[in-house]
Order: structure tokens, then sequence, then C-alpha cells
């Protein structure tokens, strides 16, 4: 992703979505850099963005991110948006997935829940007061 008004309106979703993690324009050029970040469109309509940061570690963990403004949510936009993530994340090499969801976003986390993820991890970030859950992607049942 590249361009001022691209990142303007990937920083606004996830501003409006995440306020207690809001980013400067500055530090969305600099996330875009690590991670791959892409918005979603309703014909000229902005109605969500996307983040997925590449595989980590020895059990390659990607973390895969879709917002959906809350106007726009239980349209299937938000399902588009994961899926395509999930996607990037398999051809990147993820082997595993997870996603970050503010604790008090009950849209996120339902969302989470609803496709497949279990809570790993809830913590708040040093200063800060607003908790956050690290979600993982349960692996299907094997036939």
């Amino acid at each position: 992703m590249s361009g001022g008004t691209t990142l303007r309106d990937w920083r606004h979703v996830h501003n409006v979505i995440v306020p207690p993690a809001a980013m400067t324009l500055d530090e969305v050029r600099e996330r875009a850099g690590r991670n791959r970040l892409e918005n979603a469109y309703l014909g000229d309509t902005l109605v969500g963005c996307s983040t997925v940061r590449p595989p980590t570690g020895d059990d390659a963990v990607a973390t895969v991110i879709a917002r959906v403004l809350p106007a726009h949510r239980y349209t299937g936009i938000g399902t588009a948006l994961y899926e395509n993530g999930l996607a990037r994340a398999r051809v990147l090499g993820a082997r595993n997935i997870e996603t970050v969801v503010l604790a008090a976003d009950e849209d996120g986390v339902r969302f989470a829940a609803a496709h497949g993820f279990t809570e790993t991890e809830r913590y708040v970030l040093p200063g800060e007061t607003d908790e956050w859950l690290t979600l993982r992607l349960t692996p299907a049942p094997t036939p």
C-alpha cells in the first residue's frame, strides 16, 4: 500500500475501530513498510481495512486483522477481508494465524470466535488501561 489517500483511509478505519491505539500518518507509513495493509471499498465508499503481519518465529505465526466500520458490519465485508488476509498470510508461509482485538470491541471478539479463533492471551500495554486479546486460529479437526 502506498499513496497518501490510501494510507489516510487505512488510518481512518484503524483509528475509528481502535481509538486507544490511534496512529499518526507517519506511524501508518512505518507500519506499511513491515506489514501488508489494505482498504475495502463499496464503490467509492471506504468500509474497512485489514492488516497482515508476516509470519515470525519457529511456528511461523502471522497476524491477520480485519476491521469494518460499524455502519457496514454484518454484510460479509469482514469475512471477505479476513479470508483475503488469511490467503495472503498462507502465501507468505504462515503455518499458524493469530489476530488481536481490543477486548471492549464486542463485535470484533464475536467475529474472531465465529471464525474459529480462541483466546491465548489477555494483556494491558505498559502505561495503558485498555485490555487487548490475542487469539489464535484453532485448527479444524481432521476427519
